[in-house]
């Protein structure tokens, strides 16, 4: 009844579960992993208009999807709408679709009036929304948090100037910049997104499990769902909700065994991707949360936490899961 195709623009995803764009986390290797567990649609890590229109060749790497499933969106920031333009123009040649990011918490973000800090002006706002879509060629979404903070709780605003302004989805987090990722994720407002326009309204915040998606869906009537934090360490998630949306019954616990092989993949295609010690660094966090609530993790974590190379990390590994 809620698993089904979901179309943005001319986009057809084969299903409405998302893997969000996660800054430091959703780069090529994890969305690969990712992949694997039939989300609808992947997005990259959010990469700056500035960098972009700079030519910066650290973030347009960022935009790699060498061997990865179609469809895919690339998330852009930045509150300049000729270098928002600009960016929108460039990935639009390797992206099915353009994600405009007015919701990153971030300090080093906001300080530069990008993410979430655009709540706060809804005329700079709907000028940027604009430019990227006059300037994309393919669909442009928006992905926003319910607001500022309590006294500036503006989602239905601007969901309505997105919509006007030719934005084909939004995403929204149900919680403000100030709460960061603090309390619950506030499934009203999401609701109320839905009721006011007639685009594709995707919700956002504490989807962890397929309970919590199936709450999403039923409370907010949303067309879609997007998984952030729940995916860390955790790609199963979406072929889970998947199944559990479909049939009504939960897949069984992934053995220890599946982990170790997924653990395995992800640390080959991060090799493939960037020199040993930066993608074993990389890693690290990754197998934290890979590895969390298993038998003496946290001691296994701290084990790890020195380790630069890919053979003495499979060797731990190897030796780690044994125990359990």
């Amino acid at each position: 009844m809620y698993l089904k195709p979901l179309r943005i623009g001319n986009v057809e995803l084969k299903n409405n579960v998302i893997l969000a764009p996660m800054a430091g986390v959703t780069n090529l290797p994890f969305r690969i992993i990712c992949e694997k567990f039939n989300p609808g649609l992947v997005c990259t890590e959010m990469a700056s208009s500035k960098a972009i229109f700079h030519n910066d060749q650290k973030t347009k790497r960022l935009l790699n999807t060498e061997g990865e499933v179609r469809p895919i969106s690339m998330q852009i920031f930045g509150s300049d709408e000729e270098t928002m333009g600009y960016a929108a123009k460039y990935v639009s040649k390797m992206a099915d679709i353009v994600d405009i990011n007015m919701g990153c918490p971030a300090p080093k973000v906001v300080k530069n009036g990008d993410g979430s800090k655009l709540l706060l002006d809804l005329n700079k706002a709907k000028k940027v929304i604009e430019a990227v879509v006059k300037n994309a060629t393919v669909p442009v979404t928006l992905k926003i948090r319910k607001g500022w903070d309590k006294e500036n709780i503006v989602a239905t605003d601007i969901a309505k100037i997105a919509e006007q302004a030719g934005i084909s989805a939004i995403t929204v987090h149900g919680r403000t910049r100030s709460e960061m990722y603090s309390g619950n994720a506030d499934l009203d407002i999401i609701k109320q997104v839905k009721q006011c326009v007639n685009i594709p309204v995707i919700g956002n915040g504490d989807i962890i499990d397929e309970k919590s998606a199936l709450k999403m869906f039923e409370y907010t009537g949303v067309d879609g769902i997007m998984i952030g934090r729940g995916a860390f360490g955790n790609p199963w998630i979406f072929e889970k909700i998947l199944h559990f949306l479909e049939t009504g019954e939960k897949l069984p616990n992934v053995s220890n065994k599946e982990k170790l092989k997924i653990i395995k993949e992800h640390i080959e295609l991060a090799m493939q991707e960037k020199e040993e010690i930066t993608a074993i660094r990389e890693m690290r966090k990754h197998i934290a949360w890979y590895t969390k609530n298993l038998k003496n993790s946290s001691e296994f974590r701290n084990s790890i936490n020195k380790i630069e190379s890919k053979s003495e990390l499979i060797k731990k590994l190897d030796e780690y899961f044994e125990t359990l």
